[in-house]
């Protein structure tokens, strides 16, 4: 009996290890995107971007246009300012001096709205990126997808694992609807 279990054992140990070898050698199981190269190419981030630069330019013109108001009601009052009283010259300095407060609040305002909105549309689209890396990941039975950044986070990577075009095709065919 002895013979058989050992045999029996031979073989249990031989078909896990094949297994085994089989399970790490032939699949991909760590993977890695370059993160700058996909929110780059993803159209998502570059309609969002768009969208962005649109409603800044809609701020900046708003401050424009208080700017040349401002400029204007200064270039008025020296013209006028001779022929003012000095009770009117102050009130109208006084005034003047109120705009160019309101307008300082409202520029610094923007741009805290601004940073604001930014980042809130960069965390939205970073929100869908990891979303779909999560479910790419999932579906292809990968244990952990890396990320390189700018700064090289990936010192070495053998070729193949790179999966960024494919999730960048993905990722975009997804945002079309397709």
């Amino acid at each position: 009996m002895r013979p058989l279990y050992v045999a029996l054992f031979a073989i249990l140990f031989l078909s896990n290890a094949y297994l085994l070898f089989q399970h790490f050698s032939n699949s991909q199981e760590i993977v890695y995107v370059d993160s700058s190269k996909l929110l780059n190419g993803y159209h998502g981030m570059l309609d969002a971007r768009k969208v962005y630069q649109q409603k800044a330019l809609v701020w900046q013109a708003n401050i424009d246009t208080l700017v040349n108001e401002i400029q204007n009601e200064l270039k008025k009052f020296e013209k006028e300012m001779p022929r003012m009283t000095v009770k009117e010259r102050d009130l109208t300095r006084q005034l003047l001096q109120n705009k160019q407060q309101q307008l300082a609040d409202y520029q610094k305002a923007t741009q805290e709205n601004a940073a604001n909105e930014d980042g809130k549309m960069t965390k939205q689209v970073i929100d869908e990126v990891n979303q779909y890396i999560k479910n790419y990941g999932q579906q292809n039975g990968l244990r952990i997808i890396l990320a390189a950044t700018e700064y090289g986070n990936i010192a070495y990577a053998e070729d193949g694992i790179d999966i960024t075009e494919e999730i960048l095709e993905g990722l975009n065919k997804k945002y079309k609807g397709q």
